[in-house]
């Protein structure tokens, strides 16, 4: 639309956007998760925590896919 955000505009929001959410998957799957900071709370709590980590995991790639998705979007539109 002549009168909505310009290509590149949105292109480079859209791109930013993507790689910082790929820079958070990396950070958390860095960070550390040790059973032994756990076991004082009892035998599932590393699991459960293991579990939620993963959880938080998902939801950043599929947030990836739905940016990648729209950054495909605005790149074929300029085609």
């Amino acid at each position: 639309h002549l009168n909505g955000t310009g290509f590149t505009t949105l292109r480079d929001e859209y791109a930013a956007a993507y790689d910082a959410i790929d820079k958070a998957i990396d950070a958390l799957a860095a960070a550390t998760l040790n059973g032994r900071d756990f076991y004082p709370q009892g035998p599932g709590a590393y699991y459960q925590a293991r579990d939620e980590r993963q959880a938080a995991l998902d939801k950043l790639q599929k947030t990836k896919e739905y940016v990648g998705e729209v950054l495909t979007g605005i790149c074929d539109q300029q085609r």
